[in-house]
């Protein structure tokens, strides 16, 4: 499995590395403050898998010291936050934890490694410093518990933590995805309530219909649905995606103030209309899908967003290329971001230079939205704000 690094406006091939893990993705930014990103992925031989950091150019600046034992084959990623606000990112990677030079710090539960497929980072307690978030658990920085929930059921493969705000109270919520169903618990791990329905895969957040308030969505293989913040849901409409655990987005391309609801299942991108779900737009793709789902971006640099999406052979017949960007082809499409950097992407966790946040400002009392990107108005450049002091 080899890693490809393309060109944003043309699709030229930059440059590929490999091997790489299958299945896993990649974490982009600055983690060595030099002022560029680094790709930070898995990479080496089967069954000596290592957390390796690749320069901009391709050339391994870092192998992790001890092997990564990670084996899940339907996927996973990897994130990066500054959990302890000392300077220095962390790298999360299943149930482990590295320092910037690959060194690893601590090892949660061994269940978690290949049932926590895309742990997230937040400031679930209030007190300054971020915890890592694996569903049914959150750890502090420093590895010792910060909750523990068994009542949050998985069956086989599968955990996925969003963080958001979803009630009327100031502390985020933690929204769970797993095939045992969707789970909404409070700050401190305690369960709201609970969507039994199976299959539930990775959910995204987001004002899909202009009311002000943020829904969340997410497929049970069958069926793509967006949910009010109590479970109801909005609306719902037909996928075909039982073989993975694939993910949607969200955005505002028309700045009418109701957002397209994006989602690719094994033979379709859809796009749909936030308020009624009805299908605005569709082309072909083909995947057996594991974790992948479209993303939105400024690729090109022309201050009109794209979407991005892509295809392997691995389900019948492939029928689509391996990447697809589509814009609109007069550029009439709300700016957007130039930058998606991981799979648990917020906006606040990342600057549009790549560099990660020394201190995170909470998504949820600002954007509050996960999975989507920013809208840039006018073409101003869209980052989080530096802390004050």
């Amino acid at each position: 499995m080899r890693m490809f690094v393309l060109d944003g406006k043309t699709g030229a091939e930059h440059f590929h590395v490999g091997p790489v893990h299958p299945g896993l993705t990649p974490a982009l930014g600055d983690i060595d403050g030099d002022g560029v990103p680094e790709i930070v992925m898995g990479a080496g031989a089967t069954l000596d898998f290592r957390i390796v950091a690749f320069a901009h150019d391709g050339t391994i600046q870092w192998k992790s010291a001890e092997p990564w034992p990670y084996t899940q084959g339907n996927g996973g990623a990897l994130a990066l936050a500054d959990l302890d606000n000392d300077g220095d990112v962390e790298i999360i990677a299943g149930n482990h934890l590295f320092d910037h030079h690959g060194n690893r710090l601590w090892v949660a539960p061994s269940f978690l490694l290949d049932t926590a497929i895309a742990p997230t980072a937040a400031d679930l307690d209030g007190d300054g410093d971020q915890e890592v978030i694996f569903g049914p658990s959150a750890y502090h920085h420093d590895g010792t518990p910060y909750y523990n929930n068994p009542d949050v059921v998985s069956v086989g493969f599968g955990l996925f933590p969003q963080v958001a705000n979803l009630d009327s109270d100031p502390e985020p919520e933690v929204l769970v995805s797993t095939n045992g169903g969707m789970y909404m618990l409070e700050h401190d791990g305690t369960i709201k309530f609970n969507l039994p329905k199976g299959g539930m895969f990775p959910a995204t957040v987001h004002d899909f219909d202009g009311d002000k308030i943020s829904e969340f969505a997410v497929s049970a293989g069958s069926t793509y649905t967006v949910y009010e913040p109590d479970g109801s849901p909005l609306w719902a409409a037909p996928v075909n995606d039982p073989s993975g655990v694939a993910g949607g987005t969200a955005f505002d391309f028309l700045g009418d103030g109701v957002a397209e609801a994006m989602y690719a299942d094994e033979h379709t991108m859809f796009v749909f209309d936030g308020q009624t779900g009805v299908v605005v737009f569709q082309i072909p793709r083909s995947s057996g899908t594991t974790i992948e789902y479209p993303t939105v971006a400024d690729v090109d640099n022309d201050e009109s967003a794209e979407i991005i999406v892509v295809s392997n052979g691995n389900k019948a017949a492939k029928t689509a290329p391996s990447v697809q960007v589509i814009g609109d082809q007069e550029n009439r499409w709300i700016a957007a971001r130039r930058i998606w950097n991981q799979r648990t992407y917020h906006v606040t966790n990342v600057r549009e230079d790549g560099t990660i946040p020394q201190f995170e400002s909470p998504h949820w009392k600002t954007l509050n939205t996960f999975r989507t990107n920013a809208q840039i108005e006018g073409g101003s450049v869209c980052e989080p704000p530096e802390p004050e002091g």
